[in-house]
């Protein structure tokens, strides 16, 4: 069957009764959603009690063997006893399904709430978590999903930038003048740097803490090939300069189970703008979404783009003094 182009043709009774099929369970009828905007998220019930969530992944953003990678990774993970919500086996022996042209994976309900740091041990905890995660990443790779270096992820979103014509012609040149000089700033700082499987988008509300049972990374859909330290700096409260004693907790419960290569916090301040960069490009990949104009109406303005050359240049000068 042809891969949907969106979800407008996906019922809510076509999707009860494709993951039925899937998952042989008679399911009841009802679909509560869940706040998601790239992909649709439902929990459902089955007859028998259980709380099931299908995520219904958005047509277009990753191919089937791209979402195979991401199952993979997660199903290691809970292989190896880390705290992970993995995709459950469907009827067919997979993880994957799809109804009405739209992949789906269907996972077991789990309970928390976010992540939220009350004391010291808190960064130790998460620290001990993701080194757990690391260790499972590192064992192989995942050639489907984005490869987080500025030779390869940021090279290709400042091109698809510029071939979209997304630009106002005003701020053109200062756009791509600032891209271009991030890239030629970071490509250096990444000679041997090590790459693998990571969590790609682990900030704290991809985190549960569970009362009594302990932290929970959840939502692997970013997952990609990268930097390991791309999973801990987006849990800092703000820049690494700033957050010395956060790091060196969240450092001290990573090195329980590994060594943490300190080098690579050279590379946070460059991961920041390769993550500002790759936003713009996302966006401009959502515009024949007709909910996307509603929720982000000022996007692909010459305000909206005359904003985004002063934080690019602002986050240049940051990347800039930290080599100094």
């Amino acid at each position: 069957m042809q891969e949907a182009s969106d979800f407008t043709g996906l019922t809510p009774d076509a999707m009860l009764d494709g993951v039925e099929a899937a998952v042989g369970k008679r399911l009841m009828g009802l679909a509560h959603p869940h706040n998601s905007y790239i992909n649709r998220v439902y929990e459902l019930q089955s007859f028998t009690g259980e709380r099931l969530i299908v995520k219904l992944y958005r047509p277009g953003r990753w191919c089937r063997e791209a979402l195979l990678d991401e199952h993979r990774f997660v199903l290691e993970c809970a292989a190896a006893e880390l705290p992970v919500v993995a995709p459950m086996r469907l009827a067919d022996g997979g993880t994957l399904g799809q109804v009405e042209g739209v992949s789906f994976a269907v996972f077991p309900k789990r309970w928390g709430r976010p992540f939220e740091v009350t004391g010291e041990e808190d960064w130790r905890r998460i620290g001990r978590v993701l080194s757990r995660m690391h260790a499972v990443g590192c064992r192989s790779g995942a050639e489907h999903r984005v490869v987080m270096h500025p030779d390869r992820s940021l090279r290709s979103d400042i091109e698809h930038l510029r071939g979209g014509g997304y630009v106002t012609p005003r701020e053109r040149d200062a756009f791509f003048q600032t891209a271009e000089a991030v890239l030629e700033s970071v490509l250096p700082l990444f000679e041997d740097v090590g790459l693998q499987r990571i969590h790609g988008d682990c900030h704290a509300q991809n985190v549960l803490d569970r009362p009594g049972e302990g932290l929970m990374l959840i939502d692997f859909d970013d997952m990609a090939v990268g930097p390991p330290v791309q999973d801990l700096w987006m849990l800092l409260p703000d820049r690494v300069e700033n957050c010395r004693r956060e790091m060196h907790l969240l450092l001290e419960g990573y090195e329980t189970f590994q060594e943490f290569d300190d080098r690579s916090l050279r590379l946070v301040e460059p991961l920041r703008a390769m993550r500002m960069l790759y936003f713009l490009a996302w966006c401009s990949r959502q515009l024949g979404d007709p909910n996307y104009k509603a929720k982000f109406p000022d996007w692909g303005t010459e305000a909206f783009w005359r904003q985004q050359v002063d934080d690019l240049r602002r986050q240049l000068a940051c990347i800039r003094e930290a080599r100094r």
